[in-house]
């Protein structure tokens, strides 16, 4: 059976709950409840576990904090012997306005200190990334403040609907395969 790790990336703390940052804890944990798992605490990590069409899949949300992400993803990564191509991490993204996501099979780090992290601890920038776009709408020297800032209502409402949509294709990604992922999912967004 195929094993997949799943690494949606955020803050633990119930300040972080819902915020910007903490986008790919929001679509781990709808994942998570769509397959009828629960998350455990255990190394470095909450986990859950799921089968899914023969599929093993590891749903993980480091408890690292956001900036030391790679040391869960790594430890999870070897422990569970899961190849490159069968991690995806999930991620909020300023480039991507709110509502669109993209899955990509390699990519920089674009200045996000969480796959800069998972950069250095996995020594490669080829593993599987879906981003998850948070838009750009701050002043200027305001970044800090808006990533780990809440969602306005208005965007929350885009982001519920982007949050199932995102959980779909991290399924497809594992089922399909991630060129069938990104054919399926990349032109898809909220409205």
């Amino acid at each position: 059976m195929s094993k997949y790790l799943i690494a949606g990336l955020g803050n633990i703390g119930e300040e972080y709950h819902h915020t910007r940052h903490n986008i790919g804890f929001d679509v781990v944990d709808f994942l998570a409840n769509k397959l009828n798992v629960s998350f455990s605490s255990d190394r470095l990590a909450y986990i859950a576990e799921a089968k899914y069409k023969g599929r093993q899949l590891y749903i993980i949300k480091p408890t690292t904090y956001m900036n030391l992400s790679g040391k869960a993803v790594a430890y999870w990564k070897n422990t569970l012997k899961i190849p490159n191509e069968n991690l995806l991490i999930i991620v909020d993204e300023m480039a991507f306005p709110v509502g669109q996501f993209k899955i990509h099979p390699k990519g920089s780090n674009g200045g996000h200190n969480g796959l800069k992290s998972i950069e250095e601890h996995l020594q490669t920038s080829e593993y599987p990334r879906l981003r998850v776009g948070i838009g750009n709408n701050f002043p200027k020297g305001k970044q800090v403040e808006y990533v780990l800032g809440k969602w306005s209502t208005d965007e929350w409402k885009i982001i519920e609907q982007t949050i199932p949509l995102c959980a779909d294709a991290v399924l497809c990604f594992a089922f399909e395969g991630i060129q069938n992922a990104m054919n399926k999912y990349n032109t898809k967004k909220a409205k």
